[in-house]
């Protein structure tokens, strides 16, 4: 249910097709990220999954799909 609802995001925010992202996507090598992206992102997580990130370089230092799915699936 996270990485479905965490694809929505992406592919919102990345342009791209749900279906091309899986949880091995890297979202510097893979979709060019950077930290306005990344930022972005962290703010769209917070609103879709109700979660406080306290620290944004948490979100920062994850690298794949799957490191965030794992980071929100703690925090909920």
């Amino acid at each position: 249910m996270v990485f479905d609802r965490l694809k929505k995001l992406i592919a919102d925010q990345f342009n791209i097709g749900e279906d091309e992202i899986t949880l091995e996507t890297n979202f510097m090598d893979d979709l060019n990220a950077d930290s306005i992206d990344m930022t972005e992102l962290l703010m769209a997580v917070e609103d879709d999954f109700e979660i406080e990130v306290v620290d944004e370089n948490d979100l920062m230092n994850l690298k794949t799909v799957g490191d965030v799915v794992s980071f929100i699936s703690d925090r909920m």
